[in-house]
């Protein structure tokens, strides 16, 4: 029965893939032309790179949603259980040493990485992800210890870049539309996004990872 319910299973998903790529394939070409729209506004979007002025600033909404899954996802993991943690073989002596001459260039480049977002390819979350990887890093190496859910930094970190985006958001209500920067300061406001952003979600992605250590 089992084996019955995994062939239909199976046929059903590559039913719904073959129907997604017909629909795919069968739609019209776009009438907008978007990189020239894009690049037409960007003077007044507060950066010069076009994939940030989207992200940030024309398609801002997309960004704060895709913040607030990833918080949900980690609410989701610990609410579901977190299984034990995989064996560890024996320490490293090395990893240590590796460890305390990575990381410092390791949020060296995460810092590049923001300050470049507003005119090439960086960002908040490509800063993050680098030093989500070396908190991990610290942890594997015994330098940085799990972090127990009671404790309450990790979660006014990572609720504090999600929040910082929704008041500014709120706050430009005002000004006609969801996350429609005042061209003046556009630039600003961006920069205060993406840095709060940064913070949150490098706790939010090694969260995943130091929480799940915790459990013994």
């Amino acid at each position: 029965m089992k084996a019955l319910w995994r062939g239909l299973t199976v046929v059903a998903l590559l039913g719904l893939a073959a129907t997604l790529l017909v629909a795919v394939l069968g739609l019209p070409p776009a009438p907008v032309k978007l990189a020239g729209e894009v690049a037409a506004k960007l003077g007044a979007s507060g950066v010069s790179h076009p994939v940030t002025a989207v992200l940030l600033n024309f398609r801002g909404y997309d960004t704060f949603l895709e913040v607030a899954v990833l918080i949900i996802a980690l609410l989701g993991m610990l609410a579901a259980g977190l299984p034990p943690p995989p064996p560890t073989g024996s320490r490293n002596d090395m990893l240590p040493t590796l460890a305390r001459l990575a990381v410092p260039l390791m949020v060296l480049a995460a810092v590049y990485l923001l300050w470049a977002g507003a005119f090439r390819p960086g960002g908040a979350f490509q800063a993050a992800a680098v030093l989500a990887a070396a908190a991990v890093l610290l942890h594997l190496a015994e330098i940085l210890a799990p972090w127990p859910r009671e404790r309450r930094g990790p979660w006014l970190a990572i609720a504090g870049g999600f929040l910082l985006f929704l008041a500014i958001a709120a706050a430009l209500l005002a000004n006609g539309g969801l996350l429609r920067y005042p061209p003046e300061h556009a630039g600003l406001l961006i920069v205060l996004i993406e840095s709060g952003l940064t913070v949150s979600l490098a706790v939010n992605l090694a969260a995943f990872f130091l929480l799940r250590a915790d459990k013994a």
